[in-house]
């Protein structure tokens, strides 16, 4: 009997009988699942949000004279004034689009050459050595400092806000694909030396594809910095059509503090939907193949 006892309490036993149990459970549905994920996803930002707003109005109505609530206007007044009134939000909207157009070119212009550096410098490790060290002191150099010699030597219209938006936007780019290119491991060249590859098939069948992920990175980074580097532009060329950083410089000029953050709002709005935007292309072009 006291063998028998000690049996039925045997911790194994209680443990796979716990298992069993857990198997025969039926799995939550697909749907519950995924709504779990996305409230996980959610809650945490939603919950900063409020924090922020909660903060953001108390300042405003507390802490703020009227008379100096300009500095930091309630969030209701921002969203009416700037996206609710048509002439305002046509103003926005027609800075948006010139902001998106030259970044947007000047990112591609970036792409090209980032990725054909960075591959030359893959190949040849005497550009390498040679080149790098000046790609680093160009991202050192302040944008600030670079955009008057820009204007100097190229005019204040739409080339030179492009060169703007590829100065600030070159190097992650060069510097995700390069780390990409060389990230392939020593067996996986001695496994296409052992086929007597070139080195055309060991770049185009090995380190491009290597170098997706990391690639991709820098594609939303350099995004990001690509509006960052047209609003500077705009704001010191002033020349050319209106865009946000021209409307920055004219709201601050005026004391329009509601415009301003909307102007704000709109250029934020744009850096995260590019930035999205590479993180879905991301997602479609390398998936999970490299895990």
């Amino acid at each position: 009997m006291a063998l028998a006892t000690w049996h039925s309490s045997d911790p194994l036993q209680e443990s796979g009988d716990l298992q069993e149990e857990a198997l025969a459970q039926p799995a939550p549905p697909r749907r519950a699942r995924s709504a779990h994920r996305f409230a996980k996803a959610t809650l945490g930002p939603l919950a900063i949000l409020a924090v922020i707003v909660g903060i953001w109005e108390l300042v405003s109505y507390v802490v703020l004279d009227p008379q100096r609530r300009f500095l930091l206007p309630p969030l209701q007044t921002i969203f009416h004034q700037a996206f609710f009134i048509h002439s305002n939000l046509s103003v926005l909207l027609s800075a948006l689009g010139v902001t998106t157009e030259v970044a947007m070119a000047g990112l591609g212009l970036s792409i090209i050459i980032g990725m054909l550096i960075a591959i030359a410098m893959s190949e040849f490790k005497s550009m390498e050595r040679g080149l790098y060290p000046y790609l680093v002191v160009l991202q050192t150099i302040p944008i600030l400092a670079l955009v008057p010699l820009v204007g100097f030597w190229l005019g204040f219209g739409f080339t030179a806000r492009i060169v703007v938006c590829v100065l600030i936007s070159l190097f992650p780019i060069i510097a995700s694909t390069l780390f990409g290119l060389q990230s392939a491991t020593r067996a996986y060249h001695e496994l296409f030396d052992l086929h007597h590859a070139s080195r055309f098939t060991k770049l185009v069948k090995l380190k491009l594809p290597m170098a997706l992920p990391s690639t991709f990175n820098g594609f939303r980074i350099s995004a990001g910095l690509s509006v960052i580097g047209e609003i500077v532009g705009g704001y010191f060329f002033q020349q050319g059509k209106p865009d946000i950083g021209v409307l920055l410089d004219q709201f601050t000029a005026q004391l329009n503090g509601t415009m301003l953050f909307g102007a704000i709002f709109i250029a934020s709005l744009l850096g995260v939907a590019v930035f999205w935007t590479f993180g879905g292309i991301s997602s479609l072009v390398v998936g999970n193949w490299k895990e």
